[in-house]
């Protein structure tokens, strides 16, 4: 089980999980959180593990998976990928134990946090509450048809992305939406005058689809 920050731990009948990007840590939604205001909401700030990242030229750092490149006909991790998403199935399951039903569940991410989310989500074998992906893309994306569970065929996916993003293009985020439509989610689309961030208009829109799908 992954080191985690957990925010709001009274909160009962509703739960987070939120994947930080690639080198940060599970302290860097923390404000984040702060500003939702959502204290309803038990929200779990997971830390990835230490990994040499290829990108980086095998530097170790936070990372979910190893990453290649970035761009879509880079190779991708399949096997770092499956593995991390075995572990944040175990995060799922251990708040379905404890009492949240998986329908109160959303899982939540930025850049390769994202793509964790969305990539678990979409094959996880109850259903949940949604999804939340920020600046990030679908990995794995020609499996997606292959592998979806029908449990979340009608899972809500909030997607938002910056015009400015150099490290994960607009393109790439867009084409990632079009394979989710095309596999048949419906999904809620917002663009933002921002680089590889979040910006503060976003995180009001968030909240709102927040209390939408799990409201107090």
């Amino acid at each position: 089980m992954l080191e985690s920050i957990i925010k709001h731990p009274q909160a009962k009948d509703a739960c987070i999980i939120w994947m930080h990007g690639l080198g940060a840590d599970g302290h860097d939604f923390e404000p984040v959180v702060q500003m939702l205001n959502l204290p309803h909401i038990k929200f779990i700030l997971p830390h990835a593990p230490y990994r040499p990242v290829t990108l980086n030229n095998g530097y170790e750092m936070r990372a979910w998976y190893d990453i290649f490149g970035l761009q879509s006909e880079s190779t991708q991790d399949e096997v770092g990928i499956n593995n991390m998403q075995l572990t944040i199935n175990a995060m799922i399951e251990a708040e379905i134990a404890r009492g949240i039903p998986s329908q109160r569940i959303l899982l939540a991410g930025f850049s390769q946090g994202g793509a964790m989310a969305l990539h678990t989500a979409t094959r996880f074998d109850q259903p949940l509450a949604g999804v939340l992906a920020l600046s990030t893309y679908l990995p794995l994306k020609k499996q997606l048809k292959e592998k979806q569970h029908p449990a979340n065929q009608r899972l809500p996916i909030w997607m938002a992305h910056g015009r400015q993003d150099s490290v994960i293009t607009l393109a790439t985020a867009q084409s990632s939406r079009q394979t989710l439509e095309a596999a048949g989610y419906a999904v809620e689309w917002h663009e933002y005058d921002m680089p590889h961030s979040v910006c503060e208009e976003e995180i009001n829109y968030i909240r709102q689809f927040l209390l939408r799908v799990l409201p107090a």
